[in-house]
């Protein structure tokens, strides 16, 4: 070899050297990070902090052997909560007293809710994903999105909007769709839970933001954005149920695992949201809109708290009504004789089973036995199936329980469903009979059924989202039958996320109801 061909070989190693020392360098980084981490985790384990323990019910949650008899995290703290004595317990490698006592949810909702903010811990949970949005802050922060969001929800005019798009809604898309498919025999199976979110989704798009991601087509497109926005709940949702955050901070530091994926997903989210929001203001901003993200508008110029808003409105407007929706129907496959009822009422209420759609939208506040049987499906169903504050100060429960500063106090809805000391001896049967006094509605203390939050922060959407689940009950019951496919409300299985998702979905069978005596199909 000459010396040129040397000096040649030479240069091209040292240029190689030279192009893998940063990738080498960054390796030797990861490594030493991960090893620190390690190190810290033993450190960790052999100092046994306080909060630490090996009591039985810390060593079910640490090794999932909670699994080997129930279905679902919720059914075996419903287990825990009904054995109880004081309806709480604690699980102290998560520092997270939990509760379905309703003296206890009055205490944290309502008589202490000065010491039981959301939190930061919570907050941290869910910052990449919700921001500052009304869900995810307290303070002045929240009081300003609150009394905001409070008026315009209140306004004749928006509720008369929001009847107006899911009416829409419900004419030229759920309701031909259903029709299609029953049309197509016994052998077309319907995902029921994928077409409520898509619902769900293109209405809140229209009554919060004034615009129509046209989810619902009967070619039913695929949206990245909407994937993407199942996955940042449901990974967010997850950093909730690690024993330590350092884990899944770590992992959002080093961009690995669920944390990449996480900020992929949350980079969508953003881009859709952004699109939103230019959008709003391509049509004309809070000038001319009806909606909701006008008015926001016309008092926000910061389009990150903006951003912010739109998801937090996505979440509550989309996420929560599916999942109603989606039990609502699972229930009824399995009580037939609830949908029965509910055409009995219907027709009595409209005074003709063929009135049109607007006419049936003036007549849903006097049909007691829908709203019954709505409630009694979100008591054994909740959209959102528990909801936790975090502990200002030290306090004692009224059931006794210590609270140390900095605990998380959860209060468990999915549980509280399923208590006997709550609702009686048939607490476990769907029954929309124990809601109706003579046969009007009587609800029930908003601490005995938290669905709806109560106390300060009682949902201030729940009257928009009353209306529009009972307009979908009333359109789809009287026109179809509904039959679940393999799934029974008996033994649901739910896959992780910040709303109750049924895991593999709800695959239906559609059946257009047979005509009436009349010779004409009940209308859509």
């Amino acid at each position: 070899m000459g010396v040129v061909e040397a000096e040649a070989l030479h240069g091209a190693v040292e240029a190689l050297a030279g192009s893998l020392q940063p990738h080498v360098a960054t390796a030797f980084f990861v490594f030493s990070a991960c090893t620190v981490a390690l190190a810290a985790l033993l450190a960790v384990v052999r100092l046994r902090p306080p909060w630490w323990c090996d009591c039985t019910v810390c060593e079910a949650y640490l090794t999932a052997s909670w699994a080997g008899e129930f279905d679902n995290l919720c059914d075996w703290y419903a287990h825990l909560l009904r054995t109880s004595p004081a309806q709480t317990v604690h699980v102290h490698v998560l520092r997270n007293v939990l509760t379905a006592n309703p003296v206890t949810v009055d205490h944290v909702l309502r008589a202490r809710f000065d010491n039981y903010p959301k939190g930061a811990p919570f907050s941290a949970i869910l910052a990449d994903f919700l921001g500052s949005g009304i869900f995810n802050v307290d303070g002045d922060a929240w009081l300003f999105q609150r009394k905001l969001a409070a008026a315009e929800l209140a306004s004749p005019a928006l509720r008369a909007f929001a009847a107006r798009v899911v009416a829409s809604e419900l004419r030229c898309r759920l309701i031909p769709l259903l029709h299609s498919a029953s049309r197509e025999g016994n052998g077309k199976v319907l995902d029921l839970q994928d077409v409520f979110r898509r619902f769900a989704f293109d209405s809140i798009c229209k009554i919060s933001f004034g615009l129509d991601p046209g989810c619902l087509e009967l070619s039913m497109p695929v949206s990245t954005l909407v994937e993407a926005f199942d996955t940042a709940s449901t990974l967010s949702a997850r950093r909730a149920t690690v024993p330590m955050q350092i884990i899944w901070r770590l992992k959002r530091f080093l961009n690995v695992g669920d944390e990449r994926k996480l900020r992929d997903a949350v980079r969508l989210v953003d881009a859709l949201a952004a699109e939103v929001i230019r959008q709003r203001r391509k049509l004309g901003g809070a000038a001319t809109g009806s909606d909701l993200l006008s008015r926001f508008m016309g008092s926000i110029d910061d389009d990150k708290y903006l951003r912010d808003i739109v998801v937090s409105f996505m979440l509550a407007g989309r996420d929560t009504i599916a999942s109603a929706l989606t039990a609502f129907f699972l229930l009824l496959s399995d009580h037939p004789e609830v949908a029965t009822a509910i055409r009995d009422e219907v027709a009595r209420v409209t005074g003709d089973g063929n009135r049109t759609m607007a006419a049936t939208f003036d007549k849903l506040k006097d049909m007691h036995y829908v709203h019954a049987a709505m409630y009694e499906s979100m008591r054994l169903f909740p959209p959102v199936q528990f909801d936790s504050k975090f502990a200002a100060g030290d306090d004692t429960l009224p059931d006794g329980t210590v609270v140390a500063k900095g605990t998380r106090v959860t209060y468990h809805a999915y549980a509280m469903g399923r208590m006997e000391s709550v609702w009686g001896p048939d607490c476990a049967e769907f029954r929309p009979e124990r809601w109706l006094r003579d046969g009007r509605f009587v609800p029930e203390s908003p601490y005995r059924y938290p669905v709806f939050q109560a106390g300060v922060r009682v949902c201030i959407g729940k009257e928009l989202a009353l209306m529009e689940m009972k307009a979908v009950i009333v359109a789809v019951v009287r026109s179809f039958d509904i039959e679940a496919i393999a799934r029974s409300s008996r033994r649901p299985k739910f896959a992780p996320g910040l709303t109750a998702t049924f895991e593999g979905g709800l695959p239906v069978r559609v059946r257009r109801r047979r005509a009436r005596a009349s010779g004409h199909n009940p209308p859509i």
